[in-house]
């Protein structure tokens, strides 16, 4: 996510902060480290979801910690209903077991006055004037359970959302369920602005506008790709397609993608074989690092995903948000026949939701 630096890695997984979240050092001042604490048990549920979504094969890159909350980057979303049940209960799961961990052990060391009334404090407010750090470590403790309770909350795309959607699609359909609970995300997110407006909680005000955005967001998202499973890369291929010699110059490049529509070339050998792939970002790269009378070869990606014709238009874009390109070749029998882009793809979806 853009703006945001790295502060750590486990598993693979870049955990990083935006700069937003320097903004809870102007809003909570002095408690701005117990904010710190608070958002460590973001990240262990963040991670929970994170390491679930790998054991099902998902790539997950980052997580970022927002002002309001923790967000795993995952290269895909899940495609079985059984999955995405235990990905999303992951995370609770993990902080109900915090709870569970250390609650007879706090309770024994702090005392039931101190350890019961951090959680208390919640809801009343209450600052003891003495032992204000034991009070404050069983605060953090307590935080755990109201992660939990909050995030099993119906309101898509919450956990307990997902969880909701999980369950419906196994009787109604992914994309149905997916209608369901984000209208139960939509009533969720008028209730917190309700409330965040007559009590004048603008933290309530903030997570409803991200529920009702993100909601709305997700949905959008699955009729997408409920519409590119119609579809075959073969039904919107381009019949024409240009391709490049290994040998030739970027300045070359740059005259094809002045004077054509395309800007993603396969790269062939003498023979006319695909021995690799350049996009427009790796072409003004190149110019920087070699100047234009560098060639294609030197700067050719040799690793790009190819697909076949009859791959699905969801697929195809699965990939390339894996990959993290925009174009990919279109291969059949060893042979290119043509270059696919999210362009391509993207027109789909406006075309025939226009039809609607």
């Amino acid at each position: 996510m853009r703006g945001s630096f790295k502060i750590a890695e486990v598993a693979g997984i870049s955990i990083k902060m935006h700069v937003t979240f320097l903004l809870l050092i102007l809003i909570f001042g002095k408690w701005f480290f117990f904010v710190l604490a608070v958002f460590f048990f973001v990240t262990i549920h963040e991670l929970a979801h994170s390491l679930v979504a790998k054991k099902f094969g998902i790539t997950v890159k980052e997580i970022t910690l927002l002002p309001i909350g923790g967000v795993a980057s995952m290269a895909k979303m899940p495609e079985k209903p059984y999955q995405e049940f235990f990905i999303a209960i992951a995370g609770p799961l993990t902080n109900i077991a915090i709870i569970i961990i250390f609650y007879f052990p706090l309770k024994w060391l702090i005392g039931n006055e101190i350890f019961f009334g951090a959680f208390r404090s919640f809801f009343t407010g209450y600052m003891p004037k003495l032992a204000v750090l034991p009070f404050v470590i069983c605060q953090v403790y307590w935080i755990n359970l109201i992660l939990a309770a909050f995030n099993l909350l119906p309101a898509f795309p919450m956990d307990g959302g997902r969880i909701l959607r999980s369950i419906l699609a196994q009787k109604y359909g992914f994309q149905r369920a997916t209608k369901i609970a984000v209208n139960f995300g939509h009533i969720f997110a008028l209730l917190f602005g309700y409330i965040g407006l007559m009590h004048g909680r603008i933290i309530l005000l903030v997570i409803a506008i991200f529920i009702y955005m993100a909601a709305s967001s997700e949905e959008l998202m699955v009729d997408v790709k409920a519409t590119l499973k119609k579809f075959r890369v073969k039904d919107i291929l381009p019949s024409q397609f240009l391709t490049l010699p290994f040998d030739a110059t970027l300045s070359k490049v740059l005259e094809l993608i002045f004077h054509s529509h395309q800007e993603d070339f396969p790269v062939m050998d003498e023979t006319d074989k695909m021995i690799g792939f350049i996009t427009r970002g790796d072409v003004i790269n190149g110019i920087h690092q070699h100047g234009i009378a560098g060639k294609v070869s030197s700067i050719m990606r040799t690793n790009v995903p190819k697909v076949s014709e009859y791959k699905t238009l969801d697929e195809v874009q699965n990939i390339m948000q894996s990959n993290e390109l925009k174009a990919l070749p279109v291969l059949k029998n060893d042979k290119v026949i043509g270059v696919i882009t999210t362009d391509d793809i993207s027109r789909v979806y406006s075309m025939m939701s226009k039809r609607r």
